[in-house]
């Protein structure tokens, strides 16, 4: 997929409603997950998701670091023990967000119901937009991406797009301890550094309200 600079926009891409942040580089963006320790440290070992990651399963995968936090309760949560950054190509991630369906019926944007259920059923991929985070852990103004891939997206995910894993649990556990001491200078200064990702013109817009 060609590389293009953002769609103009009427404001600024930082004070946008719906848009991704992350880390990236000109060929890879990073992703977070969550998995219990059998899941987690197997992928992080090989750098790639072993045979019991179940492929015909819905996974879902988020660019924010603060979101996943929230989700995985800074790796406290049963079953998320291991926080892992995903390093996934960049083409398979638009690739998806190309072929994604919006995980809810937004008039407007789909024509009816009927049409939004069809694309659901057809669509490998699915979008949702969560209120990003703060290091408390507390809902913000703009929406934060959350991208399920489930079928051929989900093979292409584990199979093809993944560069690296790493397991980064030790890092949000000290970020966590920074946080509960109230030190939300040295938490800050050990966030991964994210912004706003320079989608190609258009790709967003069968998912953004």
């Amino acid at each position: 997929m060609a590389r293009v600079g953002l769609k103009s926009q009427a404001v600024p891409v930082s004070e946008l409603k719906y848009q991704i942040r992350a880390r990236y580089t000109d060929s890879t963006i990073t992703v977070y997950q969550a998995y219990a320790t059998e899941i987690g440290l197997p992928a992080a070992g090989a750098g790639r998701f072993p045979a019991a990651w179940k492929r015909d399963r819905m996974t879902w995968i988020k660019p924010s670091f603060l979101w996943m936090m929230y989700r995985c309760g800074w790796g406290t949560k049963e079953g998320q023990e291991t926080v892992l950054a995903v390093e996934i190509a960049r083409d398979g991630f638009e690739w998806a967000l190309e072929h994604a369906c919006l995980s809810h019926y937004e008039h407007g944007l789909h024509s009816d119901r009927s049409a939004w259920k069809r694309q659901m059923k057809r669509a490998p991929a699915r979008v949702q937009w969560d209120p990003e985070r703060d290091l408390r852990l507390r809902p913000l103004n703009h929406r934060s991406l959350q991208l399920g891939l489930s079928g051929e997206a989900a093979h292409r995910y584990a199979d093809a797009w993944t560069v690296s894993i790493t397991d980064i649990t030790h890092l949000a556990h000290q970020i966590h301890r920074h946080v509960r001491a109230g030190d939300l200078d040295a938490a800050q200064r050990l966030l991964p550094q994210e912004s706003a990702y320079p989608t190609p013109d258009g790709l967003l817009d069968h998912l953004r309200p």
